[in-house]
């Protein structure tokens, strides 16, 4: 407005402090730039403790403009000094006429110490009470000397823009993320991750914040403090029955954990497990009695009970084939032992889900037919059967549906979205939230826990290099439809059973992230019965930007988006179901909601069980030190205690469980992130009204819970982390 005064202020948060609790090195300015005729107001906000500002920044605004250092491709990214969660404001008065604002430009004056500031957001206003605020998201570092020019938080389109600056800046900002985020291959045949050795070669705006990191780092000391602690503590002692573990069985422990430690022999806890337990995902309906399910003579009655139940539906599997072949692990010098069982369980009226027969090994041509285990075997041999079977899920647990399907998967999303689509797009905005962290938990992931001589190697009977061999195996069974719940769910026959928690907890999220009024068979509507058109999360976001398919097809920077993630990311995955373009609204829909549920609700049902079912570790041992049993008769306490993990491993694996399993104390709960990445008010209400429906669906499990004897909690949506950061 000619004449008129605004007030600025900006956003900030000082990320190096001096003892004293005030920023140290340089001087940080804003500048309000020149991309129109004419404009008002200037806010900045700060977050850190109670240090000040240096006396320019509450000076008026000078002509040059904020500036921000990228990092150089083949320069590691300095530490980053510490993020504090308090946040400050400031206010600066602008003497002059600035017009409609399009952009403003940030930088940071350098001093001797190369400091950084976090930038939340900066917001202009007129100086009229009634004037509207004009809001820009930076939510970035801001370090070193150059430009950071922040455009209008409005989302739009490549074809929306009305000026031709906009697109300029799109262009400009894409090829400087490329050049940040590049794609790298860790192995051969798995999906690629981001270049980065080492969490520190990572882009500053990857990086954990201090707090993350302080105490993810913490908590690896106190873990191996508390290994210590144990291995000293059972130096002298015996390790020759099973309530030896209790000698390490104390420490960082869940509720659930001590239930588990009372009742994990029982068949009826060990079948809930498949439906409920740290990895929901291998269990299937029988269609039919499977093929390497051979029956010996003797065992008619056993085969007649099997038909039984497959004709009235109620026959379960659970098969881990996938690890037939696969290299077992040498540890310190000692063989390690994997096996590649099957399980047939079925499901009583009451809902209990109970084994039935176990075949630890399948047939093979050159040995004698496996022996099958059964319930009415001696208590010894049923429960090692068991145990092997235990064994076995926690390697597919950890490696295809844990590691791959969730870190992995949400890692491609992450590169593919920070390479193909800029700040200004809608679906850059829906989903940068969702992969907070992603990039470096993955990378020290990488480089401490699968790596060459981390945990794996360590402790569990896949490491050594089998972990590899095993997700290339589930690299080929990664298909679109298995990230899809409604799909996956159906497919493994599991849809309408009450005691099948997950299930229906997983279901439900998806709706509610998708909202897909239609097939829920219903349309929302206000109190006045009129349609509500944008009451929905994924579905909400992409009608408000994405209005007719021929618009989703027209988009180059969301196509890129696609084929980047399918056939770069995923190497070439079309022939497994994913899309290499989107054609229509639903098909973008299906997909964003994929994207979400996988680095959401998905990531914490897979993580959060680890504290509660592997911390007593028979009940899910991560290695086996003998090879299965051949015979019923042989099996004694010292067979299963020599087949078990030892006192180091065991220690370890509660450590690892209790690292990963935990609640993190920085942990943002799904769709309750504090960064406004959307301005306009419709948007706003979409997010507003995800929150209710998450709301809603939080009170539904509390009181279902209140009713079942062993409540299932890990999709709460209060429990569920808004991204993978664990």
């Amino acid at each position: 407005m000619p004449g008129s005064r605004p007030t600025p202020r900006c956003a900030l948060t000082p990320a190096s402090l001096t003892s004293a609790g005030t920023p140290k090195g340089g001087r940080q300015e804003f500048a309000p730039p020149c991309l129109g005729p004419g404009s008002n107001a200037v806010e900045t906000r700060r977050r850190g403790p109670a240090g000040v500002l240096p006396p320019e920044a509450s000076a008026a605004p000078q002509p040059a403009f904020p500036r921000c250092q990228p990092r150089e491709a083949e320069t590691p990214s300095p530490t980053l000094p510490p993020h504090f969660p308090k946040e400050e404001e400031f206010e600066r008065d602008v003497p002059k006429d600035l017009g409609p604002l399009q952009f403003v430009k940030l930088r940071k004056h350098h001093s001797l110490v190369d400091d950084a500031w976090f930038c939340d957001c900066i917001t202009v206003r007129g100086p009229g009470a009634c004037e509207e605020a004009t809001f820009f998201p930076c939510y970035r570092w801001v370090q070193g000397q150059d430009v950071l020019s922040l455009p209008e938080g409005t989302a739009r389109l490549a074809g929306d823009n009305a000026l031709d600056v906009f697109q300029k800046h799109r262009e400009k900002e894409l090829k400087e993320r490329r050049r940040l985020y590049c794609w790298a291959t860790w192995k051969e045949g798995l999906p690629r991750t981001i270049a980065a050795e080492r969490q520190d070669d990572l882009p500053p705006n990857s990086r954990f914040h201090e707090e993350k990191r302080l105490d993810f780092e913490w908590a690896l000391k106190a873990g191996a403090l508390e290994t210590v602690l144990k291995r000293v503590y059972t130096l002298l002692s015996s390790w020759s029955r099973l309530e030896d573990f209790d000698q390490i069985f104390w420490g960082q422990k869940s509720d659930l954990a001590e239930r588990v430690h009372h009742c994990w022999r029982d068949d009826e806890l060990f079948g809930y497990q498949f439906l409920n337990g740290a990895n929901p995902m291998v269990l299937r309906r029988s269609a039919s009695l499977p093929s390497r399910l051979v029956l010996p003579s003797g065992t008619e009655a056993l085969g007649a009970q099997l038909e039984r139940e497959l004709q009235s539906g109620s026959l379960f599997e659970a098969d881990f084939s996938l690890l037939d072949g696969i290299p077992a692990n040498v540890i310190r010098g000692e063989k390690q032992y994997l096996a590649a069982p099957l399980v047939m369980l079925q499901m009583r009226p009451e809902g209990k889900l109970l084994p039935v027969v176990i075949q630890i090994q399948p047939p093979s041509p050159s040995c004698p037919a496996p022996p099958l285990f059964l319930p009415s075997d001696p208590p010894l041999a049923w429960l090692l059967a068991k145990i092997w079977v235990r064994n076995s899920d926690f390697q597919l647990h950890q490696l295809q549906y844990h590691l791959l399907n969730t870190h992995l998967v949400a890692e491609v999303i992450a590169v593919a979205t920070m390479r193909c689509l800029p700040g200004l797009h809608p679906v850059f905005k829906l989903l940068i939230p969702h992969i907070r962290y992603t990039l470096e938990i993955n990378t020290r992931a990488r480089s401490q826990l699968i790596s060459e001589g981390g945990i794996f190697d360590k402790a569990v009977s896949t490491g050594g290099g089998g972990h590899v061999h095993l997700l290339r195996r589930a690299m080929a069974q990664l298909t679109y439809s298995s990230l899809c719940p409604p799909d996956d769910l159906a497919a493994r026959g599991l849809l309408g059973i009450p005691s099948a928690l997950y299930a229906h907890d997983a279901l439900r999220l998806w709706e509610i992230i998708a909202r897909v009024w239609k097939e829920l068979g219903n349309v929302p509507q206000d109190n006045a019965g009129e349609t509500c058109p944008h009451k929905q999360y994924v579905q909400g976001i992409v009608r408000l930007f994405y209005h007719r398919d021929d618009v989703v097809r027209g988009d180059p920077e969301l196509q890129a988006w696609c084929r980047e993630i399918t056939e770069v990311g995923l190497c070439q995955a079309q022939d497994r179901g994913f899309p290499a373009s989107f054609q229509s609204q639903s098909q973008l829909c299906h997909f964003l909601t994929m994207c979400v549920f996988t680095c959401t609700a998905q990531h914490g049902a897979i993580n959060q069980g680890q504290l509660d079912w592997y911390a007593w570790v028979p009940n899910a041992p991560c290695t086996m030190r003998m090879p299965p049993p051949t015979t019923k008769e042989d099996v004694k306490m010292a067979t299963v205690m020599g087949s078990l993990p030892d006192i180091r491993q065991a220690c370890l694996q509660m450590t690892i469980t209790w690292h990963l399993g935990r609640r993190q104390p920085d942990m943002v709960p799904l769709g309750h992130h504090k960064e406004k990445y959307f301005s306009s008010p419709k948007a706003k209400a979409v997010l507003s009204q995800f929150q209710t429906d998450l709301e809603n669906l939080e009170r539904e499990i509390t009181a279902r819970n209140a009713q079942v004897d062993l409540p299932y909690d890990y999709l709460r949506p209060s429990r569920i982390e808004n991204s993978v950061t664990i």
